[in-house]
């Protein structure tokens, strides 16, 4: 467990030198376009079954198991770039990332009381069913794929929820009176078309002029998501479209290396890092010996 290291990877010549190259990565297909999908559009066709993940402090969750076979007629596979990004399989990553965020509320640096939070990459969802049993008044989850929405991640949030949820929180999304739940599937280059808090253009966060204090997500959670080269850039414009100002912050958990697709948290950060509007904490690193080394990390404004 490491804690408040500051971010420095490369120096501005090095990284201008074109270290990383994405060039060998074909380009995916067009993406669906971003929708918003009800809780009522839960799938009645595909089983879902339930098993207990027991993480640190003594806290369980559930989390549903489909057929990738069943859902979108594809052999079990982790992801087909542009169809199916993963979104059926428990990353260990998400486990990581819950583990990592209640170390956080444990000792005072982090509350969802409140907070507005977004999950991007959701899957099962887990680490936004853990916003909301901590108190966030909104958490809304998207991937990219409406089909896992539909087959996996509602299924997965009404089992974890049953009891927290209300008759009209379940069947209303717009319900304040136990928080609110959403679901949003699509690309990250277009779904902030959907969002509610999000902007529909990137912002300045080194400015917050012409920006309402009150818009954008208190706390965007991620895990797993930045294996792709291609998609990274994507991904943190619209973090920054959609992160409130000021004290928004980003926690996010991934691996060191994504052996054979070549993204990971050092080639992000470095992103991050020139782009120069955020700034970069290690929050936990995980080497149990199941994987490369994992990593959550913390960004902020």
């Amino acid at each position: 467990m490491a804690t408040n290291s500051t971010f420095q990877l490369f120096s501005p010549s090095s990284a201008a030198s074109g270290f990383f190259d994405s060039s060998t990565e074909p380009p995916p297909p067009p993406p669906p376009p971003p929708v918003e999908v009800l809780s009522s559009e839960v799938s009645l066709n595909v089983k879902c079954s339930v098993e207990s993940v027991n993480l640190e402090d003594g806290l369980t969750l559930l989390k549903g198991r489909v057929s990738t076979k069943e859902v979108f007629g594809l052999p079990n596979s982790d992801l087909v770039p542009g169809v199916y990004e993963g979104g059926l399989k428990l990353w260990e990553g998400s486990l990581d990332l819950i583990n990592a965020l209640q170390a956080e509320v444990r000792n005072g640096h982090l509350s969802f009381s409140g907070k507005r939070v977004l999950e991007l990459g959701c899957g099962h969802g887990l680490p936004g069913i853990f916003a909301f049993l901590e108190g966030a008044s909104a958490v809304h989850f998207q991937d990219f794929n409406a089909e896992v929405l539909q087959c996996l991640t509602i299924p997965n949030v009404n089992a974890n929820l049953s009891e927290k949820l209300s008759p009209s929180t379940s069947e209303d999304a717009s319900s304040d009176t136990e928080g609110e739940l959403r679901f949003f599937a699509g690309d990250w280059s277009q779904v902030h078309q959907c969002l509610p808090h999000a902007n529909k253009k990137e912002k300045d966060l080194g400015c917050s002029l012409g920006h309402s204090p009150h818009s954008g997500y208190d706390i965007v959670l991620m895990a797993e998501t930045i294996y792709s080269i291609s998609a990274q850039h994507n991904l943190y414009s619209l973090i920054k479209k959609c992160l409130s100002h000021p004290g928004g912050v980003v926690y996010m958990a991934a691996k060191k290396h994504y052996f054979g697709v070549g993204g990971g948290t050092r080639q992000f950060l470095s992103m991050v890092e020139k782009d120069g509007a955020m700034a970069a904490s290690l929050v936990a690193e995980v080497a149990d010996g199941s994987s490369n080394v994992r990593e959550v990390w913390k960004l902020s404004i």
